[in-house]
């Protein structure tokens, strides 16, 4: 895929993080205190659950018609979970942006440095425990996983936080409200850029001839 310069009004935000690095809630809490965060909504070959809506939790697409996606290069990133498979697809990012809207992304950090190789300008962030102490603490709290598994995760951190230098923001998630206002600034700060604040008040720029 060829790298876009991305000359849309909204932003993209990936975030990456170990299991049980709180990715997830930080990400849930922060669309919940901002409207315009938006998630982007994936592809997927599974069946819809209880209230789920085409278009809205998930695209709901046949395996022949993600085959066909996966033949025309329409992902960004996709992956086999549990005997289904789901893609993020580069035109609903688009599309999104395209609309104002900023999406965020949560995803493995492959994933999140392949994204950051098609969207230029996409905004890269890292969410670290603590401490080891406390990243195995919280997967044991979780009560998910047995020990082995706990153990693999833990291995799988190693590999992961490795990585973290490659990111342009890291967070580290000691205090949850500190983690969530942290995240929250790295989002506002993105939007007062030169290039953004262009992108998204195009008008505005147009008229002072800039």
């Amino acid at each position: 895929m060829r790298m876009e310069s991305m000359e849309y009004p909204g932003n993209l935000f990936v975030v990456a993080a170990p299991s049980g690095a709180g990715k997830s809630s930080l990400v849930k809490a922060l669309m919940e205190l901002d409207s315009h965060v938006q998630p982007s909504v994936s592809h997927t070959t599974r069946a819809p659950r209880g209230q789920e809506k085409h278009g809205r939790e998930y695209f709901f697409v046949s395996n022949a018609e993600f085959d066909a996606m996966v033949q025309a290069d329409a992902f960004v990133e996709w992956a086999h979970v549990h005997n289904h498979r789901y893609g993020t697809s580069k035109k609903a990012i688009e599309e999104r942006m395209a609309q104002g809207a900023d999406v965020i992304l949560e995803i493995d950090y492959q994933g999140a440095l392949q994204i950051k190789g098609i969207f230029a300008n996409a905004v890269t962030i890292f969410i670290l425990p603590p401490s080891w102490e406390e990243l195995r603490a919280r997967l044991e709290r979780r009560g998910e996983d047995a020990a082995d598994v706990i153990e693999v995760r833990l291995h799988n951190a190693a590999v992961e936080m490795a990585q973290a230098h490659l990111f342009d923001f890291v967070i580290i998630n000691e205090s949850f409200e500190r983690a969530v206002f942290d995240l929250k600034s790295i989002v506002h700060a993105q939007r007062l850029k030169y290039l953004a604040q262009r992108r998204a008040r195009a008008e505005t720029f147009k008229a002072l001839h800039l």
